[in-house]
């Protein structure tokens, strides 16, 4: 009988390490919208949004010509992408201008890319 390496078969409860743990562990209102976070990762036409804002500051129209996609549809994601609080925008006349949000999206973004690209390399 093949024995399952992802459970434990120990019923001893090490306190220390629970106790060390918990201590460090954010609250859970935090861990939900870290959560919520990741979610908005979670769909290709935002993550293509986003990779072309790390290179220049674009309109709702640019976006839509680049990924071959409605207006509407683009306008749907950026609005998602700005309440996750990942673009902003400024305007310009008539026309609206998106970039990211802040640094900090192209470092998760970076850190993300790179764990896949490493998973490739395997």
């Amino acid at each position: 009988m093949r024995e399952d390496i992802n459970a434990c078969n120990c019923s001893e409860i090490h306190e220390d390490i629970v106790n060390e743990v918990k201590g460090v562990m954010p609250e859970d209102e935090m861990l939900y919208d870290l959560a919520e976070l990741f979610k908005v990762f979670g769909d290709t036409t935002r993550i293509k949004i986003l990779y072309a804002l790390f290179s220049k500051e674009m309109c709702v129209c640019d976006i839509a010509s680049l990924l071959g996609m409605t207006h509407s549809a683009i306008s749907h994601q950026l609005r998602v992408l700005k309440q996750a609080r990942l673009v902003k925008f400024r305007k310009e006349g008539k026309v609206v201008y998106y970039s990211l949000d802040d640094s900090h999206i192209s470092q998760i973004f970076d850190c993300g890319l790179n764990h896949i690209q490493e998973t490739y390399k395997r």
